[in-house]
């Protein structure tokens, strides 16, 4: 069991090490983070993920949470927010396929693009941190990378464990 499990995740990061994924931070300036100690989620969620996929993400997501010294509260510090947006990226590759000709003092020429495969499925997954009490939203990230709707269920986990890990490896931000 154990032995696959491993197996599993060498795979999937030699499948994703060639499928990047970018995060980007931002925060409120002059936030204290040390004081944020508990979490929960919006009641009314809708990250436009699918039910399956919203289970894998939110236990991933606590664990990731829990290793960091979080701690999951019905009265929560904070509030996580989470939506996402499925698009297909416009395809760029083509071959263009031409032909010409003249004939005296006249010419003329037809040039087609052909494209070449399809466009990649991308997702981009975006992560708030909302302190209701006091400032409001005071820690942002965004994730963007490719995406296979068609993935197994234990690829869809491998890529959700390496996407959190990921967006959570720069926080709290260090103070400048």
């Amino acid at each position: 069991m154990i032995m696959k499990s491993v197996k599993i995740l060498f795979i999937s990061l030699f499948i994703f090490s060639c499928a990047p994924i970018y995060v980007t931070h931002d925060f409120e300036k002059g936030t204290d983070f040390s004081k944020y100690k508990s979490y929960n989620y919006y009641q009314d969620i809708q990250t436009g993920l699918s039910a399956l996929d919203n289970k894998r993400l939110f236990n991933v997501l606590d664990n990731q949470l829990q290793s960091q010294g979080f701690s999951r509260s019905d009265m929560p510090d904070f509030y996580i927010n989470i939506y996402s947006q499925e698009y297909q990226e416009v395809q760029s590759s083509s071959v263009g396929v031409g032909m010409g000709g003249s004939s005296g003092n006249v010419g003329g020429s037809v040039s087609v693009g052909i494209p070449i495969g399809q466009g990649q499925v991308s997702r981009r997954i975006i992560f708030e941190f909302v302190d209701e009490n006091s400032i409001g939203l005071f820690w942002q990230a965004v994730s963007e990378s490719s995406y296979n709707p068609n993935a197994t269920p234990e690829k869809r986990e491998s890529y959700l464990k390496i996407l959190v890990e990921k967006v959570f490896r720069k926080y709290p931000p260090k103070s400048n």
